[in-house]
């Protein structure tokens, strides 16, 4: 799967927005300008990512002098996966189109692996939904998905001690 500018967009500008906006302490707009020089994003596209954005109840507008935007609620009760998908970015990782009965072989059919990637696709949603904004600039997101294997070597061992 892979996630287009769009999304990675929309969670960095999210990310900025969050750290500066409460450097302060205090909650202050951020303008798009000042993201758009941080982050090297062209204005024009953060104004069409941030009108979504909006749109999505994510953030709201001030207007005038020292105005920008501000999260509509505080970084820790917003979700990744709520931020991507107020962009319309799809979490998808199969080829079939979202909602669709066919599958994407030529007769129309799904493909053997659908299932995988269909599942695969949950998983993601499952994890981005895990991950607040908070924990993204608090930088609290390394280690928060345990490899199966280390799983298994606990549930070995846990039956070795049994016997």
């Amino acid at each position: 799967m892979r996630l287009s500018t769009k999304g990675r967009y929309a969670v960095m500008a999210m990310a900025d927005l969050a750290g500066n906006a409460e450097a302060a302490g205090q909650p202050r707009p951020v303008a798009l300008a000042d993201i758009a020089a941080r982050q090297d994003i062209s204005l024009s596209y953060l104004e069409q990512l941030f009108a979504k954005l909006r749109r999505g109840g994510l953030v709201t507008s001030v207007r005038g002098p020292g105005g920008g935007y501000r999260l509509s609620r505080s970084s820790g009760d917003l979700r990744i996966a709520d931020i991507i998908l107020a962009v319309d970015e799809p979490i998808a990782a199969t080829r079939c189109k979202s909602g669709s009965t066919k599958g994407c072989t030529k007769t129309g059919a799904r493909c053997v692996t659908h299932d995988l990637w269909e599942e695969l696709g949950q998983q993601i949603h499952v994890f981005l939904s895990s991950v607040s904004l908070a924990d993204v600039v608090e930088r609290r997101v390394l280690d928060r998905a345990k490899p199966c294997n280390d799983r298994g070597n606990e549930l070995t061992g846990e039956i070795a001690a049994a016997e």
